[in-house]
This record gives C-alpha cells, structure tokens and sequence, in this order.
C-alpha cells in the first residue's frame, strides 16, 4: 500500500472536518441572530 492512500484520506477527513465546523458555526450563529432580534423586539 502507497502514501497516497493517507493522503487521500487526510484531505477528505479535513474537508469534512472543515464543513462540519462551517455548518455548526453557521447554525450558531444564525440562531443567535434570531435571539438577539427577539431581545431588540422586546426593548
């Protein structure tokens, strides 16, 4: 078995790693929007 086989899944790990964090952040920060509109709302 070569290298490119752990290369290949480094950089897939990595890719999926890397959206996984995008999609949680954006959902982090999309529902603290919507929490602070509500707190403008009120004010």
């Amino acid at each position: 078995m070569n290298q490119w086989a752990f290369v290949i899944a480094a950089y897939a790990v990595t890719a999926i790693g890397t959206g996984l964090v995008s999609i949680l952040s954006w959902r982090a920060m999309h529902d603290a929007e919507r929490a602070a509109a509500k707190l403008s709302e009120r004010a």
